[in-house]
């Protein structure tokens, strides 16, 4: 198996949100997210786009499951939303965040999109390691052709934001 990548965004200064588009089979296709870094504290959305477009309609639901090694797990979850949170909060005197998130079914219009993801950072104040783990579905059954990411407050500082298509077996 091998990754294409479709596209990228590189983040040098802060803007409201970051789209990657593209996606145009039913191939597995993944997003790479690293050295993200927030204006301010806050946890990173996402939501499909269909044209281009991202859709902010109340029909996304996830479920995660938050890691952390220096005290018990929590469950973050949530139904009928207008996006997903793959990500804890992120503070922004710590850059360096990462993500992974993989896009199933988003070409097809009789099927709804759905993700899994996983992201990892060091814990402000406390320098311990955590991360998030979970998966998410949009519930219209319709084509998109990418994902948006934006921040729960505030805007993107910086970050190298990368969508693949898996291709082979």
């Amino acid at each position: 198996m091998g990754l294409v990548q479709v596209a990228t965004n590189t983040v040098t200064s802060a803007v409201a949100s970051v789209t990657l588009t593209g996606i145009d089979s039913s191939d597995v296709y993944m997003v790479t997210m690293s050295g993200m870094k927030p204006v301010s504290d806050s946890q990173i959305y996402a939501r499909v786009t269909t044209g281009g477009t991202a859709d902010s309609d109340n029909e996304y639901d996830y479920a995660n499951k938050y890691l952390k090694a220096d005290t018990s797990f929590s469950n973050d979850v949530s139904t009928n939303n207008d996006r997903w949170t793959p990500t804890s909060t992120m503070e922004n005197n710590y850059g360096g965040y990462a993500m992974i998130m993989y896009l199933y079914n988003f070409n097809n219009s009789s099927e709804y999109s759905f993700i899994t993801s996983e992201e990892a950072h060091i814990q402000g104040g406390t320098s311990t390691v955590r991360g998030l783990q979970g998966g998410g579905v949009h519930t219209v059954a319709e084509a998109n052709d990418g994902i948006s990411f934006l921040m729960g407050s505030g805007n993107i500082e910086a970050g190298t934001f990368t969508l693949y298509r898996q291709v082979g077996s």
